[in-house]
């Protein structure tokens, strides 16, 4: 028989699993515009994110985790079977993303997995659709915010290097794509491994004590304050998960959607979703980190006129997020019906 903390401690380790698969999965959104402009090698582009992504918990609370884990799925109706079913509806749907080379929203799916697994448990009344009308809209309108800055970044960049020579601008902007480059991972670690740690805390709240400890070590406080601990392995996990890549979705992201990215481009994309990315931490919602640095890409790519986009690709992109909300909520769904038959018989109450 498997001990009821044993499953919690499986779960936590699965949460984990799911952070670096999101790393993995979101590398490329982190890198793809600094490897594409030729300032970073592939190599180091994946260390200079993943130490921003891992800096990032020092500098954002945990607003973010707060929302996952107590404002999207009432709290009384999840249990170590809804979390195993969101977690595993999350990882699969990325798997089966990753290997189609379609840069699909980790965010989408851990929280449509989420919401499929509690519906699969208790209908569509275990949504606290209250919580769930800031998560959508920013969901929604994300890429559109993440174009319109792109492009505003993009026509004031212009605008203030004009005078300059060509030679000594691109110098300049290779530099500073530096600082953007980690702005966007800065941004991308904090709102993403957030995630995370809210779904281990909705976990050790349906373990049924308000407070964890496992010898001196306090797993949870009460009222839903994060243990150090999860805070600095969930954006360990996300670190690790970028220095492993995910170059399969790169070119996608740094080349199809607007071929000739220049410095100046990519020092706009990346401080555009940064600034988009960090807007909606503050304001404690998740949102998809995908979804803002694409969209910013493609106002930055608008800049030189609507053909300069390649719409096509930008359209699969949107089927894939589309799709991404049914899929992976059925996923889920199946992960909490296979945890509920399948496990359920050989735990110890």
């Amino acid at each position: 028989m498997i001990s009821s903390l044993h499953m919690v401690f499986f779960l936590i380790a699965l949460a984990l699993i799911f952070d670096i698969f999101n790393g993995f999965h979101d590398a490329a959104n982190s890198v793809a515009t600094v490897v594409i402009t030729h300032v970073l090698s592939p190599v180091q582009a994946v260390f200079w994110a993943a130490f921003f992504n891992f800096v990032a918990a020092f500098v954002f609370g945990t607003g973010v985790a707060q929302t996952i884990s107590n404002k999207l799925i009432d709290p009384k109706i999840v249990d170590t079977y809804v979390i195993f079913g969101g977690l595993f509806g999350a990882i699969i749907w990325d798997m089966i993303t990753w290997l189609m080379a379609l840069p699909t929203s980790s965010s989408h799916a851990i929280i449509s997995g989420y919401a499929g697994a509690a519906i699969a448990k208790a209908g569509f009344g275990s949504l606290l659709l209250k919580g769930w009308a800031p998560v959508i809209l920013f969901l929604l309108i994300s890429p559109l915010i993440g174009f319109l800055l792109g492009y505003c970044f993009m026509v004031a960049t212009i605008w203030l290097s004009h005078s300059r020579e060509r030679h000594k601008a691109e110098r300049t902007f290779r530099h500073l794509q530096l600082l953007s480059a980690g702005a966007y991972s800065l941004g991308h670690g904090t709102n993403d491994a957030q995630k995370t740690m809210g779904i281990i805390a909705a976990l050790l709240v349906a373990s049924g004590k308000k407070e964890w400890t496992v010898g001196h070590v306090h797993l949870l406080w009460v009222k839903h304050e994060l243990a150090m601990w999860i805070i600095l392995s969930c954006h360990a996990a996300m670190a690790i998960g970028t220095m492993l890549g995910g170059w399969r979705i790169v070119k996608t992201m740094g080349s199809r959607i607007t071929p000739h990215l220049r410095p100046i481009g990519g020092f706009s994309a990346e401080l555009a979703a940064a600034t988009t990315i960090g807007l909606a931490t503050l304001a404690s919602v998740p949102i998809s980190t995908t979804h803002a640095i694409a969209g910013a890409i493609s106002g930055v790519g608008a800049t030189r006129g609507w053909h300069a986009v390649r719409w096509i690709w930008a359209r699969r992109i949107v089927y894939a997020w589309v799709l991404t909300f049914p899929g992976a909520a059925l996923v889920g769904a199946a992960g909490y019906w296979l945890a509920h038959f399948g496990i359920e018989p050989f735990v110890a109450h």
